[in-house]
């Protein structure tokens, strides 16, 4: 896994099945976090392009988990553009998310061998990413464009689709059946997950038990549906 090359980051993604999405201006905070969900069985992060001089906070944080823990996957979401992607990959970024599908974004991560996920909201946008070779869309906002039905509607002509649902997605029994039912591999979960709360507490460990029981709840959830098949 040291090498952290696109087939390997992408596996990780799967398998882990929940990807944490988080963004402070704090880099202890963000470092904190960070291995929160890390010791919570969460080693690939989204960090969220947001805010004034993300990428250097992106930087500093990244820098750190190679040094004390290079088994974490950085991950870099909300990019819309080549040139960001390209900043962020050069600073350590294993895999790039967006809200929008754009295919010079795709084109500089292929070009690298980094995983894209762009945010689609159809099936044309779907198949489009395809072309350009993204192996997981990311399917936003997961609730505004028709929730787990959109993907068991994309899943019947399309089924060799891998979907990751962000927005809309809960740390609940109840709402990760509906989404791995109807047939994902992943979701990315932001404060739903990392509570404000928690957050505001500085309550780390909470945020790790957080993780913990939410990846374990979908590590179960996989197994029920496989048994079935």
């Amino acid at each position: 896994m040291a090498a952290k090359d696109r087939m390997a980051v992408l596996s990780a993604m799967m398998e882990q099945a929940v990807i944490p999405v988080f963004y402070d201006p704090d880099v202890e905070v963000c470092k904190n976090v960070i291995q929160a969900c890390a010791n919570g069985g969460a080693k690939c992060i989204e960090f969220t392009n947001r805010g004034d001089f993300a990428s250097h906070v992106f930087y500093e944080v990244t820098r750190h988990f190679a040094k004390v823990d290079p088994s974490v996957i950085m991950g870099v979401g909300s990019i819309v553009d080549a040139p960001t992607a390209g900043i962020y990959i050069a600073n350590g970024a294993k895999f790039i998310v967006g809200p929008l599908l754009n295919a010079d974004v795709a084109k500089v991560c292929n070009r690298r061998g980094i995983p894209y996920s762009p945010g689609c909201g159809s099936a044309t946008e779907i198949g489009d990413a395809q072309e350009l070779g993204c192996e997981i869309v990311k399917v936003f906002p997961g609730s505004s464009v028709g929730g787990p039905e959109f993907v068991k509607s994309v899943m019947g002509p399309m089924p060799w689709t891998r979907i990751m649902p962000t927005g809309g997605v809960e740390p609940t029994e109840e709402s990760l059946r509906k989404w791995y039912g109807a047939g994902i591999v992943a979701c990315g979960i932001g404060s739903n997950l990392i509570t404000k709360k928690l957050l505001d507490a500085k309550d780390y460990k909470g945020i790790e038990e957080n993780v913990r029981t939410t990846v374990q709840l979908i590590k179960t959830i996989k197994a029920e549906l496989a048994a079935k098949k």
